[in-house]
Parts: structure tokens; sequence; C-alpha cells
């Protein structure tokens, strides 16, 4: 199985997929994780470090893929999670879906891409062109984080326009959102009731996940050390086990950008309850939260 996973940019996409695929090795899978985004940091949280892209690989060894072997490329992380990080073009230049591009031909030449039970690509931020949207080629679901705000969920809908166009052509279909850092969901509710999609899991505001990716650890391994964080473990063995049940996903229809807008904004323009109220209203809107 491969998995996409996307959302707006510091939505916590990177910390999210690494606890999911600890909890997908502790559900006896054996998982590959592959960082899509330049910052080559998706699996940082996983190795404690900033390991080696194939594309600076790539370019040590003259793009000679019979010199590169699995252990050049392939790093292993916490859990038994593999990590691969693909890099990209210096900033400005180039096509990040050419580089992703090159780093599943590489796997493939290691003979490497089809050894593992689920594959997941960590996307970096919105999609904003078809290089963006390579990972999705590959992908049998796609999964989108967000959390109760308005340019989260915006990008969540020009995310799940790319999907729809991609499952013209290829099996690819949306397992549903993840909310992240979220206290309320009234937003995402309303997003869904307009775009129907399944919500797989909804995480609270927890300052230990926000702290995890600072100590460049998961939450797994933080519990380690802190016993009462397994709670929080909870939240990605059960995505984990959504993804296993291999659910049969949607083709989604994106809400077209200025019906999306009207709709987010008329919680903010049009508040219940008063003053009060508004400014929760207002908070949620642009993406703040109330403890």
């Amino acid at each position: 199985m491969k998995i996409a996973v996307y959302g707006k940019g510091g939505i916590g996409k990177s910390t999210t997929s690494c606890n999911i695929s600890v909890a997908l090795a502790r559900r006896g899978q054996k998982v590959l994780q592959i960082g899509c985004d330049p910052k080559h940091d998706s699996t940082f949280t996983l190795t404690g470090f900033l390991i080696p892209t194939i594309i600076d690989t790539l370019q040590s060894k003259d793009y000679h893929y019979e010199d590169i072997w699995p252990e050049d490329v392939i790093h292993k992380g916490y859990g038994g999670v593999d990590c691969v990080e693909a890099g990209g073009p210096p900033a400005g230049a180039g096509c990040g879906g050419y580089v992703v591009g090159e780093t599943v031909k590489l796997l493939k030449e290691l003979n490497a891409f089809y050894e593992y039970d689920i594959i997941l690509f960590d996307v970096l931020g919105d999609v904003v062109c078809g290089g963006f949207a390579a990972p999705l080629n590959y992908a049998d679901y796609c999964i989108i984080i967000t959390d109760n705000g308005f340019d989260a969920l915006f990008a969540a809908n020009r995310i799940t326009a790319s999907i729809r166009e991609k499952a013209r052509t290829h099996p690819l279909r949306l397992a549903g959102l993840v909310g992240n850092r979220t206290s309320r969901r009234d937003l995402i509710n309303k997003y869904v009731e307009a775009c129907p999609m399944p919500v797989i899991e909804v995480l609270p505001i927890i300052e230990d996940i926000r702290v995890s990716r600072v100590k460049g650890k998961t939450l797994f391994e933080m519990v380690g050390s802190e016993p009462s964080l397994n709670y929080v473990c909870k939240y990605y063995l059960d995505i984990a086990d959504q993804i296993l049940s291999q659910p049969e996903g949607i083709v989604p229809k994106e809400i077209p950008d200025r019906e999306l807008f009207s709709l987010l904004s008329d919680l903010y323009l049009n508040p219940i309850g008063g003053g009060g109220q508004k400014k929760k209203n207002q908070e949620n809107l642009l993406g703040f939260t109330r403890i």
C-alpha cells in the first residue's frame, strides 16, 4: 500500500507522518517513509538528524545508479521504519516532481520499491503544480492533514481537486482528513458537510506533539521516559488501524474557491451567540485556537 500525505505548510504533516509510520510498524508492517520536500526534514523525527538526500547521492555518483547501494539512501529510523529523503532542486529552480520521479526510479533500481508493506510519501505544502502532485501518481490513498482554520481547509480543498484529477488515470482514492492541533472542529464539520469525505481522526491540542518535533523524537519514543503520553500514541494507532482496514476511499469533488470562501466566512460574518462567540469564530477562521 502506498499513501501520500498532503496538507498546508506548517500544519504538522511530517510529525503526523512519522508517528503514523511508527504506528503502522507497531502493527507489524514493513514501512518506508519518503520525504518529498527540498528541506529534507520529513524523517527528522524518526532519525534525529537530517539524512542525505537521493539527489545529493545521485549527484555525488554522477547519476550512475549502478554505483549506489541501498544503505547509501535508505536509513533506519525509530521503530524499524526505513527512511528516505528525496531532496530537491535549488530554491527557485527545477521541479519537485522530477525529484520524486528520480527517487522512485532509484528505489526500483535497488529492488527496494516493492519490498515494503507500506510506503508513505510526506509531501510539502499545498498542491500548486503538477510537480508537487507527482507522489499521487504512485499512491493508492491520499490523507490530508488539516486543522479547524480557514487556510488549512482552503489548502485541503485544492488538494481535493488534485486527487480528483489524478483519479481519472490512477487508482487513487482519498482516505480522509486528519485534524491536527484542533480544539474545535466546527469549520471542519462545515467543510465535510459541503464536500463529503471521511474524517479519520481529530487530534486535540497537545503541546507534547509540537515538542516531539523539536526533540527529534516520535511520541512513541518519548513514551519510554514519559508513560503519560501513551494516550497520544493511541490516536496514531487508530489512524494506522483505519489505514490497514483498506478503506474504500472516495474520489472527492472539490468546492469552487469562491463558494468555499463564502461557506467558511459565513461562520465569521454571521456569528451565533453574540460578541463572545464572534471572537471565537474569528479565531477559528484564522486558524487560532482557544484553550
